[in-house]
């Protein structure tokens, strides 16, 4: 059996969920500010508009995201709801996703604000001995059991 985590270690790892907490924060309001969206709008819209040029299947966004099926689906309809995205019944029941031209915008003035609040809550206190700390986040992300892009 493995030992429990002593002081120091259990130190580590509440300020290293404490980071983590704190720029989840600090990006979740800075692009709520500038812009009205949610994260998961955010993810939403940068996949569909980066990755699909404003247009994708569903099915293909749920698996980018890896997100279930029931959660992007509520999701998508609220955002439709608000304008920002419609949905396109294709063949075989298939729904193709496209971002609006409010959904365009909204991203476009998410992107600034995502830019500044990461370099401000993250890149700025990586310290002096950056190559080290980038090379432990990097291990920590590829050792992950999904390592692909979140957003």
């Amino acid at each position: 059996m493995t030992a429990p985590l002593d002081d120091a270690e259990m130190a580590r790892w509440i300020a290293w969920k404490r980071a983590v907490e704190a720029v989840d924060a600090a990006v979740a309001h800075e692009i709520h500010s500038a812009s009205a969206l949610s994260v998961p709008d955010f993810s939403i819209l940068s996949r569909l508009i980066e990755n699909g040029g404003g247009r994708m299947p569903q099915h293909e966004l749920g698996l980018m995201l890896d997100w279930q099926r029931a959660r992007l689906s509520r999701q998508l309809s609220r955002m439709a709801e608000r304008g920002l995205v419609s949905r396109e019944d294709g063949p075989g029941g298939r729904r193709t996703i496209l971002a609006s031209d409010a959904g365009r915008s909204a991203l476009t003035a998410a992107r600034t604000a995502h830019a500044q609040a990461v370099r401000g809550a993250l890149l700025a206190h990586a310290g002096a001995d950056r190559a080290t700390f980038w090379a432990a986040v990097d291990a920590i992300a590829g050792a992950a059991p999904d390592s692909r892009h979140k957003g």
